[in-house]
C-alpha cells in the first residue's frame, strides 16, 4: 500500500518565524523588480537582490541548492522556470520571471514575480496577469479547502474561464510545502487531479506557483542542466506565494498585507498571525 509522503505542520511560532523571512523576501523582490529595465543584466538583478538579503541577515535558499549558482531565478520569455542569472541584457519588449527565497533562522521562503520590460506586448500582458490571478485564486481557494487537490481544481477553473486565446498550464512544475526546507511535501498541483492530497489542516504551510505558458505544453531544459524552456519558444510566467494555514485562517507569509488586497475581493479575509 502506497503512503503520502509526512507533511511538516508548523507551530504558530514557527509559522511566524516564516513569516520574518518571508517578510524579508517581499522587500527583497520589490527591491530587485524596481531595477528591471532595458540594459540590465540578470547577474546584476542577482547582486540587487543578494544585497538586500544580506543587509536583512537573511540568507539565500537557491544559492548551492543541488549546486544552483545564484540566489534567484531569472527566467526571461520562452524561459519557464530555473533561468541562471548571468550576462543577458534585458531588452525593451522582453518578459522575465524573478524566482527568489531567502531564510531566516532555519526557516523559508518562496516566492515568485513575473515582470514585463518596457513596451510589453499585449498577450505578454495577458499572460503574466491571468498567471498572477490564478495564483490568487488557488490562494483564495485553500481559505476553505478539504484537500491540497482544490487548490490546482481552482487554479485550473479560472485559467480554463478565462475568455481569449487558451493558455496553458504546465504540469511538471508544481509548487510544495516549505518550511525547515524550501521544497517537501506535499506537491500542490496546479490543475485539476483525481488525486486530492493530504487534507487542509492548522500548521499546513505551502508555496502555491502556477507557470502559464502561451503554446504547447512541452518543455525541455537547457545544457547547463537548469533552465526549462518552452520547445516551441513561446512565453512563459510564474507567480508565487508561501502561504500558511493557521487556526484562525490563512495568511500570506511573502506578502506585507497578508494577501488582503488581492484576497479581499475575491471574498476571503486573511488574518494574521497572532504572537
Amino acid at each position: 500500500m502506497f503512503r503520502q509522503p509526512k507533511v511538516e505542520y508548523k507551530t504558530t511560532a514557527q509559522m511566524l518565524m516564516m513569516h520574518e523571512a518571508g517578510l524579508v523576501l517581499a522587500q527583497a523582490l520589490d527591491t530587485t523588480v524596481a531595477s528591471v529595465r532595458a540594459g540590465v543584466t540578470t547577474a546584476e538583478l542577482n547582486e540587487v537582490f543578494e544585497g538586500v538579503l544580506r543587509e536583512k541577515g537573511a540568507t539565500s535558499n537557491f544559492l548551492g541548492y543541488h549546486g544552483f549558482p545564484a540566489s534567484i531565478c531569472t527566467s526571461v520569455n520562452h524561459e519557464v522556470v530555473h533561468g541562471i542569472p548571468g550576462g543577458y541584457v534585458l531588452q525593451d519588449g522582453d518578459i522575465i520571471s524573478v524566482d527568489g527565497g531567502a531564510v531566516i533562522d532555519g526557516w523559508h521562503s518562496d516566492s515568485a514575480r513575473t515582470v514585463l520590460v518596457g513596451a510589453a506586448r499585449p498577450e505578454d500582458v495577458r499572460l503574466s496577469e491571468v498567471t498572477e490571478e490564478a495564483m490568487w485564486r488557488g490562494i483564495a481557494a485553500l481559505a476553505s479547502a478539504r484537500f491540497v487537490g482544490d487548490v490546482g481544481s481552482a487554479i485550473d477553473d479560472y485559467v480554463s474561464s478565462v475568455d481569449g486565446a487558451p493558455l496553458g498550464i504546465l504540469e511538471d512544475y508544481v509548487g510544495h510545502g516549505i518550511g525547515t526546507e524550501m521544497h517537501q511535501a506535499p506537491d500542490v498541483l496546479n490543475y485539476r487531479s483525481a488525486h486530492r492530497g493530504p487534507k487542509v489542516r492548522p500548521g499546513l504551510c505551502l508555496a502555491i506557483e502556477p507557470m502559464l505558458v502561451q503554446g504547447g505544453l512541452e518543455t525541455t531544459v537547457l545544457d547547463d542542466d537548469w533552465t526549462v524552456v518552452t520547445t516551441d519558444g513561446r512565453r512563459a510566467s510564474q507567480w508565487e506565494h508561501s502561504v500558511a494555514v493557521h487556526d484562525g485562517g490563512i495568511w500570506v507569509l511573502t506578502a506585507a498585507d497578508g494577501g488582503a488586497s488581492r484576497l479581499v475581493p475575491l471574498g476571503v479575509t486573511p488574518v494574521p498571525l497572532a504572537g
